[in-house]
């Protein structure tokens, strides 16, 4: 169990560090550093878009991993203007519509019309063409947990895991469109050990498909730890939309990029506790302390980390004095700051989250 455990470390890890590289890869460019970056000695291919157009976030995921993909090929830049943002730039380069890519041969700047398919294979091709490069494609491990009829009732059954599940066919439209949207609510809950974002092929497994009255794709269940018949996903579909429907059934709270909000960690009844705590003298500090300490040891499952960290910041604050908190919250901004691992920024944003509510004027 140990080993395992490890290796889902580090591949956490490595998929994390693996997807926040994805976003650096595309160069954003601006009317300010433009013509540094384009037309000089390497070819460029560049996407104008608006950040609200549905075609544009469609073909995100494929733009950046295209941009993954040619990270190291220092004869070609993968590049991207806002046109919100830089209308004179966009206008410039007559952009009417979104997205718009072309091409910038090396040391021109006069701009071929990319006219191929919106996918990173397509793209891929189209630059090593243009380019003189033989890169292949990026591939990224996914986050998702594949059903079948072997692992669903291991998986989903399992009264200790939340479980999303979306039952899909692979010549479904909605499905395709579906699928990057999916991928990234995985990856922002991959952390969470109790909730499992899942998908089953029901073309290919049709008896879990008849069990749960799936008859049309993509069909979304969701199968919480006090309810494993089911009930049906209604809610939007947009990275946003699953996000707030998973914290508001799980018990989450984390945003779209899988990080930790500021509710993250905060217990109620602690924090109500807390604010006698930070009000009382000496004597009423202990007492409200092992107030403190008999209601954490009521917390069970994730909680019951949360309530070891409220009794620790409240033992450290009688020790270190008053800005006790306050000094652990600019020490825990500056590793916050720093390039960590996703279990390190959990553990520090809980703790600061938590110390926050102790950080008030005594």
């Amino acid at each position: 169990m140990a080993i395992s455990r490890i290796c889902f470390v580090f591949f956490t890890l490595a998929l994390f560090i693996f997807i926040s590289a994805f976003a650096e890869d595309v160069v954003v460019l601006t009317e300010v550093n433009f013509e540094k970056e384009v037309g000089q000695d390497r070819g460029a291919l560049v996407e104008f878009y608006a950040p609200w157009c549905g075609h544009c976030k469609k073909l995100a995921p494929e733009y950046e991993k295209l941009g993954a993909s040619f990270k190291k090929a220092k004869s070609v830049l993968i590049g991207k203007v806002d046109c919100d943002e830089h209308k004179s730039l966009c206008s410039k380069y007559g952009v009417s519509g979104y997205p718009t890519i072309q091409w910038f041969p090396k040391g021109s700047l006069e701009p071929k019309k990319y006219e191929g398919a919106r996918n990173a294979e397509a793209l891929t091709e189209y630059v090593n063409g243009e380019g003189g490069t033989n890169v292949k494609i990026a591939s990224i491990p996914s986050s998702v947990v594949v059903l079948t009829s072997d692992n669903f009732n291991e998986i989903v059954l399992d009264e200790k895991k939340d479980v999303l599940v979306e039952f899909y066919a692979p010549w479904c439209g909605h499905c395709k469109n579906l699928a990057p949207t999916y991928e990234k609510v995985a990856a922002a809950f991959n952390l969470e050990e109790d909730v499992v974002i899942a998908n089953v092929d029901a073309d290919k497994y049709k008896d879990l498909a008849e069990k749960y009255g799936v008859s049309g794709y993509p069909t979304l269940k969701f199968f919480p730890k006090n309810n494993k018949a089911g009930e049906d996903y209604d809610g939007g579909r947009d990275l946003d939309d699953f996000i707030t429907f998973i914290n508001e059934k799980c018990g989450t709270s984390r945003d779209g990029k899988g990080q930790l909000t500021s509710k993250a960690g905060v217990v109620e009844a602690l924090s109500s506790l807390v604010k006698e705590f930070i009000g009382g003298n000496s004597e009423e500090k202990k007492a409200v302390l092992k107030r403190i300490e008999d209601e954490a040891e009521k917390l069970t499952g994730s909680a019951a980390r949360y309530g070891k960290i409220y009794l620790k910041a409240a033992k450290s604050s009688m020790e270190k004095g008053a800005d006790y908190a306050k000094n652990e919250i600019h020490r825990l901004e500056r590793m916050l700051a720093k390039s960590i691992s996703p279990a390190k920024a959990d553990e520090f944003t809980l703790k600061k989250n938590i110390l926050s509510i102790f950080a008030v004027d005594q």
